[in-house]
């Protein structure tokens, strides 16, 4: 039997369709104005006309950005830290979450608290820095693997999500011979799917657009992310119209604009594998709010 819609039950599905849309629109407009602007002429963006649609479209910013041969190794970098680094994360972040939930545990409190302190605060800057130096890791791609491998942040989601896993499955599979660790890797990994999907999406996106670590502690333009090189176009940029501020204003002003579009042909290009893989794994992050959430 269909239920019959109310008048009061319109008003409300109006007003919700009415509230995404509006919102759709508040998150869609920045990505296609900047799409927009980094395609289209650069007097044209200087001037504001720029609204919605590409206008006198002009690749002049890509071809500036991909001029530099440091992209494609910024690139490939990139993935490397990604992939690698995610994959260093799991393997820190997910089974120290997983025994923070086992009851039982020995002095769990106390290593819980440890922790926890790491989360709030640190040695600083200038020491971490020495602590690179003096560990050999400077200028080395462990330096970048390495920092950050293990998150309090996503341990706790870990530990909320694995405290709401039944405990009678790990007590089956140790009556059934099983160690710890092969419990947890036979029998609790396979059930915990989305915990790994959102963990996985959250570190990777992490590592991409990461730049401040490889800015601190690298040298070598060969181990530098996509995100650093990027960067450097955008100073170098603005260090050259700096530098030639005795050659003609009309000069100045043609630079300027090309600025402004190398700027938009940056963001497109440092976002755009994230903007093209969200779509695919937007559930994720669904899933990733409700963790932990519900018990059973």
């Amino acid at each position: 039997m269909r239920l019959r819609e109310t008048k009061g039950d319109a008003v409300s599905y109006g007003v919700i369709n009415a509230l995404v849309v509006f919102l759709l629109a508040m998150v869609l407009y920045p990505i296609i104005y900047v799409i927009s602007c980094s395609v289209s002429s650069p007097d044209l963006v200087a001037s504001g006309k720029i609204l919605f649609f590409p206008r006198g479209v002009n690749l002049m910013g890509y071809r500036r950005v991909f001029q530099d041969p440091a992209i494609m190794s910024g690139y490939a970098n990139t993935l490397f830290y990604t992939v690698a680094g995610t994959a260093i994360n799991l393997a820190v972040t997910v089974p120290a979450g997983y025994a923070m939930a086992r009851k039982g545990l020995p002095g769990g409190r106390v290593i819980t608290l440890l922790f926890l302190f790491t989360m709030y605060f640190s040695g600083g800057m200038v020491p971490l820095f020495m602590l690179i130096k003096n560990l050999r890791l400077y200028n080395t791609r462990w330096a970048l693997l390495l920092l950050g491998a293990f998150s309090m942040y996503n341990c706790i989601i870990c530990r909320s999500f694995f405290a709401s896993v039944p405990r009678e499955l790990t007590e089956a599979a140790e009556i059934d011979g099983c160690n710890p660790i092969r419990a947890f890797v036979q029998v609790v990994l396979p059930v915990s799917q989305a915990l790994l999907g959102v963990m996985t999406l959250y570190f990777a996106v992490g590592h991409w657009n990461s730049y401040f670590n490889a800015m601190m502690y690298t040298s070598d333009q060969a181990i530098q992310p996509l995100q650093l090189v990027l960067r450097k176009i955008l100073v170098l940029e603005q260090e050259q119209t700096a530098m030639m501020q005795a050659a003609s204003d009309e000069y100045l002003a043609e630079q300027s604009k090309l600025r402004e579009l190398i700027k938009y042909s940056v963001i497109v290009v440092s976002s755009l594998p994230v903007m093209v893989l969200y779509p695919f794994l937007q559930r994720y992050f669904v899933k990733g709010v409700m963790i932990g959430s519900v018990k059973g």
